[in-house]
């Protein structure tokens, strides 16, 4: 099937306490069109797993050099909460609401696809085809902020996947949870890497009149060519350029996440990125060096075999070089910005870029005071009778 047929098309099933079915984990190779990683890995949690088995026919190495296309699949979540709370100490924000689980953009290197295999998907092809969303997300929302004692702080949308991903477009979750925000004059902050951002800047607009909202545009590259291989269904870096532009104009503070830059592949385009968000508009900047959790760390090394052989060796051992000799280092406070020499020196390139193009590390300040919860079922009833 066509990806936009399957778009506009998709398969919709309810809410798994773990899929049916073992699907077998492909060998890496050539990722199927359209999509990022090139196999789904085992899932950690699971005691059983399938192995491709060959038949005699050469099935297995035919699909490996030509796979199929792969279509988008669509899962209702029946989950009962819309935040999700953290207490990481170096976050900047304790509460975030994510409509989606799973991602289309299929951003290789996403830190997102481990949570994945908590749902019983692999965190490889499933997370970009098996796209978990949640239909009452908006009502959720709203019961949550009208309970007692709720204090309002700034709401994160797309904190693990992003909101303006491609079946935004259907779906318009994210729109809703905004129409919501808006009505109760409550603060958002939103990062994604989508021009799709745009479709709801007359909303944006009137919050950002009220000190309401910020956003933040993840750029990873200039290079199309590398995009398109890194995130080949996100947005190409000149709209995400242009997005940053349009926001801006509109009046809405917008930032650039350099992220992830990852060492000996992206990292030489620092500066420029940050020159060229500013030329476009972007007031603050931030940058987050690559990290490889779980399963993350097998999807990451096939996919350089597969796309970067000639230095993928050397990508690794940058990457150990700035993570203490492993892959990734959870460690609070190091598990962005990394270690040693290579770590350090990126940190400091990042900061004279700052300074040299006027960018700030201060997000832009959100209101809190104007946030108005909606009245609980007893409340709306007196008020309807006082009228």
């Amino acid at each position: 099937m066509h990806v936009m047929d399957t778009l506009r098309k998709p398969r919709v099933t309810s809410v798994p306490g773990s899929p049916a079915g073992l699907p077998p984990t492909a060998l890496p190779g050539p990722a199927p069109r359209g999509r990022g990683a090139t196999h789904n890995p085992k899932i950690r949690f699971e005691t059983r797993h399938a192995d491709p088995f060959d038949d005699g026919w050469d099935t297995l190495a035919a699909a490996a050099e030509n796979p199929p296309p792969l279509a988008t699949e669509l899962i209702r979540d029946a989950s009962r909460s819309a935040i999700s709370w953290n207490d990481s100490p170096d976050l900047g924000f304790d509460r975030a609401v994510n409509p989606y689980r799973g991602c289309e953009h299929g951003c290789v290197y996403c830190y997102a696809r481990p949570s994945h295999a908590y749902l019983g998907y692999s965190p490889g092809l499933d997370f970009e085809s098996k796209l978990v969303f949640k239909p009452d997300i908006v009502a959720l929302l709203e019961r949550e902020l009208r309970k007692p004692g709720y204090v309002a702080r700034p709401i994160t949308l797309g904190s693990n996947t992003d909101p303006y991903q491609p079946i935004e477009r259907q779906l318009k979750l994210t729109s809703g949870i905004l129409e919501l925000l808006e009505r109760l004059a409550h603060p958002v902050a939103i990062v994604t890497k989508s021009a799709g951002v745009l479709r709801d800047l007359d909303r944006l607009r009137a919050m950002a009149a009220r000190g309401l909202v910020r956003v933040h545009l993840s750029l990873t590259t200039l290079d199309p060519r590398l995009a398109r291989v890194m995130e080949p269904r996100a947005a190409s870096p000149a709209r995400r350029l242009a997005a940053i532009a349009e926001l801006s104009r509109a009046g809405i503070p917008t930032g650039v996440l350099a992220a992830p830059m990852i060492p000996g592949l992206n990292d030489a385009e620092l500066e420029r990125i940050l020159a060229t968000a500013a030329a476009a508009g972007a007031r603050h900047a931030g940058y987050v060096l690559l990290r490889l959790p779980h399963e993350l760390r097998a999807l990451f090394e096939a996919w350089l075999a597969t796309h970067f052989p000639d230095r993928a060796r050397h990508v690794l051992s940058l990457i150990r070089e700035t993570r203490a000799g492993a892959l990734n280092d959870a460690e609070f406070h190091r598990r962005f910005s990394g270690s040693g020499p290579y770590a350090s020196l990126l940190a400091q390139r990042f900061t004279r870029a700052l300074h040299k193009h006027g960018f700030t590390t201060a997000r832009a300040s959100l209101n809190c005071t104007l946030f108005s919860p909606p009245p609980n079922a007893h409340q709306a009833r007196q008020l309807a009778l006082d009228f």
